[in-house]
């Protein structure tokens, strides 16, 4: 399914950061999020998934079909990298996890825990907890951030395949992966100071 971003602003900290973002992402598209730093990335990311409200403007054909990765790894560090890619699974009922540990390479760590792995290591595992979630839509925060080049092509490659049987992907990354992917850039949207001030002035 499609999802749609429409007129989308946004507010981080009670302050908007970008408004009039429109977009349309298809299945089989990837969609890069650029701009320079603080110019909102993350916080559109996290508005997308429906981890905040938006100021106004409409997203459509996100419900039930996002799975985000964000700067935290989301791992229980106690359970081992099996145990915590099967408790994704079961959380989102899409069966084995087989196809993970072979894409990122986690076989020789799979009985190892979470929280002894190295920050590559914990990476990896964390973005593979998208593959277990069945979710046609994949949302990434600097996904490559900890990853060395091999990891960084074990992204691309899962990213790739994911596209390619009808899985969309949308991120914000200053890496070239090697993705036939669209740009958005995203400074052209940064709020008018017009905005801030009647915002800051509601408050008044």
């Amino acid at each position: 399914m499609t999802l749609s971003v429409t007129n989308l602003s946004i507010a981080r900290g009670g302050v908007p950061v970008l408004q009039g973002v429109s977009f349309t992402l298809e299945p089989g598209q990837a969609l890069i999020l650029r701009g320079p730093n603080g110019v909102g990335k993350t916080t559109l990311l996290r508005t997308i998934a429906g981890l905040q409200p938006p100021l106004e403007g409409q997203i459509s054909g996100e419900e039930d079909r996002i799975a985000y990765a964000g700067h935290a790894d989301g791992l229980k560090p106690t359970l081992s990298v099996t145990e915590n890619l099967t408790f994704w699974a079961q959380v989102f009922g899409a069966g084995g996890i087989e196809a993970a540990l072979d894409t990122y390479k986690l076989h020789g760590l799979r009985d190892r825990p979470a929280g002894a792995l190295s920050a590559g290591q914990k990476r990896r595992l964390g973005l593979s907890r998208l593959m277990v979630t069945g979710r046609p839509i994949w949302v990434f925060d600097e996904p490559t951030v900890s990853l060395d080049r091999d990891a960084v092509a074990m992204f691309a490659g899962a990213v790739r395949a994911h596209l390619e049987t009808g899985g969309s992907a949308l991120m914000a990354t200053h890496i070239e992966l090697g993705l036939d992917a669209q740009v958005l850039e995203l400074a052209p949207y940064r709020a008018a100071r017009g905005a801030v001030d009647a915002f800051e002035e509601s408050f008044l």
